[in-house]
């Protein structure tokens, strides 16, 4: 006898299961507040910004998250493309679905599992490689901001001479022109398997990046690139919202080098978030004293 949950108890699950998350999440947000600054004090200061005039930067930022989530489903429907054709309604369910997975999971492997449910089983290793794809596509994007913002901190420094003395500096350049090169041609991996048949026999589903040809992959590129650039828009709106008045070119350098130090350290998006936190009390401190305001952006 099969057990069967009717849907009208699937719809509860779920939504019981989003309120848990969304619980989760307050939770977090309140013990991280409250472990370094006090609460009330974090509340007195949001009622503050909300009736001022700063809080159309919040509105701003509630305005571009649509935009921020739709160039990432438009993202992986680009990758997807080559094996199988998906609407963007549903691309953006299986990103979202993905987002929530991998906020319990290291190094977004949750997001694997949440988009391959989108997909029919017979693609389910598409959805994984095109999903990889895209992932390491974002990675680039943030790599290559958070260069550029470091660099940009260190000129405004008078350290960006000695750092370009450095051989560590040009190595890093060097394996991120790399990473460039062996992305926009990521067919390459599987020639290997051509040639091996011990390898293809054990990583058969990879003979299918032949499908990824480097217009499409520079494509992913270019939404990448445009999504880091309204995230890292709406950090700095945030960042007004909360009386944090860095000037742009600071502010922008500064939040690239944050999601580079929380990229560097493989960590669950819940975990990362307390992460970010430490990161900025130290980029911002210049900006601003108060905690709670760096905590609560």
């Amino acid at each position: 006898m099969k057990f069967r949950i009717s849907k009208a108890h699937r719809a509860a699950i779920d939504i019981l299961f989003k309120l848990a998350v969304v619980a989760g999440l307050s939770w977090l947000l309140y013990t991280e507040l409250y472990g370094q600054a006090d609460a009330a004090a974090f509340w007195h200061l949001i009622q503050q910004q909300w009736g001022s005039r700063q809080q159309y930067y919040l509105w701003l930022v509630a305005g571009l998250m649509p935009l921020n989530w739709g160039l990432e489903a438009q993202k992986w429907r680009v990758l997807l493309r080559p094996f199988w054709r998906i609407g963007i309604w549903r691309a953006l369910r299986a990103v979202t679905s993905g987002v929530v997975l991998s906020l319990f999971t290291p190094n977004r492997v949750g997001d694997y599992g949440g988009r391959v449910l989108a997909v029919p089983p017979a693609r389910n290793w598409q959805a994984v490689l095109a999903t990889l794809a895209g992932n390491i596509a974002q990675l680039i994007a943030l790599l290559t901001g958070g260069l550029i913002g470091m660099a940009w901190y260190l000129q405004s420094q008078d350290a960006l001479p000695s750092l370009m003395l450095s051989g560590l500096w040009w190595l890093v350049l060097l394996a991120l022109a790399a990473l460039y090169l062996l992305f926009l041609n990521l067919q390459w991996l599987s020639i290997p398997l051509r040639y091996s048949a011990w390898l293809r026999k054990r990583l058969q589903p990879l003979l299918q990046l032949e499908q990824f040809q480097t217009t499409r992959l520079l494509q992913g590129l270019l939404l990448a690139l445009l999504r880091y650039s309204v995230y890292c828009l709406q950090y700095y709106f945030i960042l007004r919202f909360f009386g944090i008045n860095a000037p742009l070119g600071a502010a922008l350098s500064g939040i690239a080098t944050i999601f580079l130090v929380q990229a560097s350290v493989p960590l669950p998006p819940l975990a990362a978030l307390l992460a970010r936190g430490e990161a900025a009390l130290i980029v911002w401190a210049p900006y601003s004293d108060g905690q709670i305001a760096i905590l609560a952006a």
